[in-house]
């Protein structure tokens, strides 16, 4: 049987003593669910705030109303002060955001139906990255949960190349 991301995730964190935390729009959950199914995760995970609307962004993350109204929920500025926000918010190391257009609805040219961002802050560090996925709503967020766990797991192997 093949070894979880979220697993290797929690195996690492554990042995790092590191915190984390988690702030998610589109998947609504889902990576904080993934990442509570692992037994002792209460040793690393500091918790997850789930902020669907601006007004949760803004109010919970402090995501600046100006950068919502600018670049929009979805894009690298908005899921950067997310990931900020649960850091200082929860008292944790890492934290890892998701934002993304789930689908079917709400898309656009400039972001299509299945664009998501992932954001990561850690330190001083900061990274966001883009995808795009091509399924229906249910897949489009286990793509993105799927998507920012790898994020995770690269920063944690320091694998994920900075992007500043």
């Amino acid at each position: 049987m093949a070894i979880t991301l979220e697993a290797k995730i929690g195996k690492i964190l554990h042995e790092q003593g590191l915190k984390l935390a988690l702030a998610e729009s589109c998947t609504g959950g889902l990576v904080g669910d993934r990442i509570t199914n692992i037994s002792g995760s209460s040793e690393y995970f500091a918790g997850g705030i789930v902020a669907y609307s601006y007004e949760a962004k803004a109010k919970t993350l402090g995501v600046s109303w100006d950068t919502l109204n600018q670049f929009g929920a979805v894009s690298g500025n908005t899921v950067l002060e997310m990931a900020r926000g649960a850091k200082q918010l929860l008292g944790a190391d890492i934290a890892v955001s998701i934002s993304g257009i789930a689908g079917p609805g709400g898309g656009t040219r400039q972001k299509p139906v299945g664009t998501t961002w992932v954001g990561l802050a850690a330190g001083d560090d900061e990274w966001s990255l883009e995808f795009h996925f091509s399924g229906n709503r249910e897949q489009n967020k286990a793509s993105s949960a799927d998507a920012a766990l790898q994020v995770l797991l690269d920063y944690l192997l320091g694998n994920l190349e900075n992007n500043k």
